[in-house]
């Protein structure tokens, strides 16, 4: 009997290395040099920039992912549960504002007072105040569809840009975060930015190459874009005007956390979120695509997965860090961006909270 459970176990071992080894998952790791984590030092260091967050509840829904202040001095946010929400900020009412039915993520308001917003699983859309709702995009002129729309602004003449996270790890096939997991733990850039023309209809390539392209917001004048590489910890600054029109040049390149959403700033300069901090982990299999794949093999719960913390950053067109606002106590945490409301207040977002910060700002 002895004999026969040790011959049990050893098949059960041998049964489990073969899986670990051997069994087909849906990422192929690309090899790549991860920059040296240097952690919250620095211009980074902690702080409790966000301690003094009040909170607006969005129940029943939840992840409240990005935000912007329409003209009529509501504030309007998207949701996992995919709807566009519109919240007093006076007296904290939530009502639903539109729903596209998928997972929008990226909104802003153009400059003719309608709401732009992308769907990851749907395309890009846009809304008017009485909810009218009127998708713009959904395919890449020429036919190939869109299947991670993320970020998006829009230009003072009309033209939409937007980031398109992965070409590969499509939303709709496994769901947002996931897909986004599985893209980063690749790392085959497959990020796009696009540009959606309001005169032609035609959707286009701005720039590619991007590992996630995440957040993305553009200059004060439309002469540059800002965009984030979550999956390579930094941004890029992407020339749309001028001698150096098509060039693009890294301007900040190794924050100590994943960057997501941007959003433009009225004087000029730009707000990032961290959504979570680096993971040593990733970092250290950076050039081990082979230990990758036996990592995804694993049951989820036992993968690297984002850490709960809260931390914003602005920075100028130059890349310089201009201020940085943390929660070391994580009462607000996987800090996806923040949106200057009014009166100088922060918008504060978030991929899981079912609340909305507010940050009173002099």
């Amino acid at each position: 009997m002895i004999k026969k459970i040790a011959k049990l176990l050893g098949l059960v071992v041998l049964a489990g290395i073969g899986y670990l080894l051997l069994w087909p998952v849906p990422i192929d790791p690309k090899v790549w040099d991860a920059p040296k984590n240097k952690g919250y030092v620095g211009v980074f260091a902690p702080n409790n920039g966000l301690s003094n967050l009040k909170t607006i509840p969005v129940t029943p829904y939840h992840g409240p992912e990005d935000a912007a202040v329409g003209p009529d001095g509501m504030i309007y946010t998207s949701v996992k549960d995919g709807k566009i929400l519109k919240i007093d900020p006076a007296s904290g009412k939530v009502s639903v504002f539109v729903e596209s039915g998928g997972r929008p993520l990226g909104v802003e308001f153009g400059p003719d007072g309608k709401l732009y917003f992308t769907d990851s699983k749907k395309g890009v859309f846009r809304v008017s105040l009485d909810g009218k709702l009127e998708l713009l995009t959904d395919q890449i002129t020429g036919g190939k569809k869109l299947v991670y729309a993320n970020d998006i602004d829009i230009a003072a003449d009309g033209t939409v840009y937007f980031s398109h996270s992965s070409s590969k790890f499509g939303a709709a096939t496994v769901g947002t975060y996931e897909s986004s997991l599985l893209d980063l733990m690749e790392h085959g850039h497959y990020g796009d930015v696009f540009k959606w023309d309001p005169k032609t209809k035609e959707t286009t390539k701005v720039a590619g190459g991007f590992s996630y392209a995440n957040g993305l917001a553009l200059s004060k004048d439309d002469d540059y874009l800002v965009v984030a590489s979550t999956g390579e910890y930094k941004v890029d600054k992407i020339w749309l005007k001028g001698e150096k029109a098509g060039q693009k040049e890294t301007i900040i390149t190794n924050f100590p956390g994943f960057p997501d959403n941007i959003n433009p700033g009225a004087d000029g300069t730009f707000w990032i979120g961290l959504v979570s901090p680096r993971s040593d982990p990733i970092d250290n299999l950076a050039g081990k695509p082979f230990m990758r794949k036996i990592i995804q093999r694993l049951p989820a719960f036992m993968r690297p997965k984002a850490t709960r913390y809260g931390f914003i950053v602005r920075f100028d067109g130059n890349g310089k860090i201009i201020e940085q606002l943390q929660d070391p106590g994580k009462t607000f945490g996987m800090t996806t961006g923040a949106a200057e409301g009014l009166k100088g207040q922060l918008i504060v977002t978030s991929l899981f909270e079912k609340s909305l910060g507010l940050l009173p700002r002099k």
